[in-house]
């Protein structure tokens, strides 16, 4: 209720650390009433599958590391790359149809196939989580090898179905949006 209270000072120094997510920070009752939460709440809103995570800040030992990993955690991006933060909101999705990009983030051909990549999300937005795998990461090797695919045949986008454990990889080696709208909409088919 206090917009001065140490654990507002926590949410803006979280807000200062993470500029690419946007805060805000409300008192009024009419607001807290509409979204459903307490005072001291905060309500992380993801657009990509329209999902909300609460976290309760009313606890003492909120801090802004904790602000900060809650928030890396649970944020869903139009392209959510994968990590050992992220899975943990990746996994927790609403979402039944994940699409996977699994290629080297150090190619020079990596940021035309994100731009490509992000414009295809755009088209799927709350229907596929797109889900950004890095090869080059030894972290991530287990999905790569889940897919069955070998470091030769990357890039490929790999898609999902999380009830039944379907899927279908794709390889190749330029993406476009056709072809990225095409193998999504005959998978969900």
């Amino acid at each position: 209720q206090d917009p001065q209270s140490p654990e507002a000072a926590q949410f803006r120094l979280a807000a200062g650390e993470i500029p690419e997510v946007p805060f805000g920070l409300s008192t009024i009752a009419a607001v807290l009433s509409h979204y459903g939460v307490s005072a001291n709440t905060l309500a992380l809103f993801r657009r990509v599958d329209n999902d909300r995570r609460d976290l309760d800040m009313n606890n003492k030992d909120v801090d802004t590391k904790k602000l900060t990993r809650f928030i890396r955690m649970n944020e869903l991006r139009l392209v959510t790359e994968y990590n050992p933060v992220t899975a943990i909101g990746v996994m927790q999705s609403s979402l039944q149809f994940n699409l996977l990009l699994i290629t080297d983030k150090m190619s020079p051909k990596h940021p035309e196939r994100m731009r490509k990549f992000r414009a295809a999300a755009e088209l799927f937005k709350g229907k596929i989580l797109f889900i950004l795998l890095d090869s080059n990461l030894k972290s991530n090797e287990r999905v790569v090898s889940y897919f069955q695919l070998k470091k030769s045949q990357l890039p490929a986008l790999a898609i999902f179905h999380t009830p039944d454990d379907e899927q279908d990889v794709l390889t190749l080696e330029e993406i476009s949006i056709e072809r990225v709208q095409d193998f999504c909409n005959r998978f969900i088919q």
